[in-house]
């Protein structure tokens, strides 16, 4: 690496601390905010590599959002509950005044 590494140290840096609940108010949480449009956010309950937790607080932080939380993870809910995800999926963007919709899939 060119610059010995330090860009990929930086990255390692910044994902380590987007994945730690403390710093959630950090950097764009506190923003999420001004994004008015629908924002559907879908997760599996206890997923290893991205804590719930944080699919709840990015949901919380969107003032028209959809939480979805799925169980008994596998690490793929699209295809433990293709039916379900897709019905609802469907409801988020067919409703609605918007035009414009954000699917946020953790």
């Amino acid at each position: 690496m060119a610059e010995g590494g330090a860009g990929m140290m930086a990255l390692i840096a910044a994902l380590t601390k987007a994945g730690d609940v403390a710093h959630t108010a950090d950097g764009c949480y506190n923003r999420l905010g001004i994004i008015k449009i629908p924002v559907l956010v879908a997760q599996e309950h206890s997923d290893v590599m991205i804590p719930t937790v944080n699919s709840y607080q990015l949901s919380q932080n969107f003032p028209n959002a959809w939480l979805l939380i799925y169980p008994d993870p596998e690490h793929g809910f699209l295809f433990q509950f293709p039916e379900q995800f897709t019905q609802q999926v469907n409801e988020f963007l067919d409703g609605g005044r918007y035009c414009y919709r954000l699917l946020i899939l953790l």
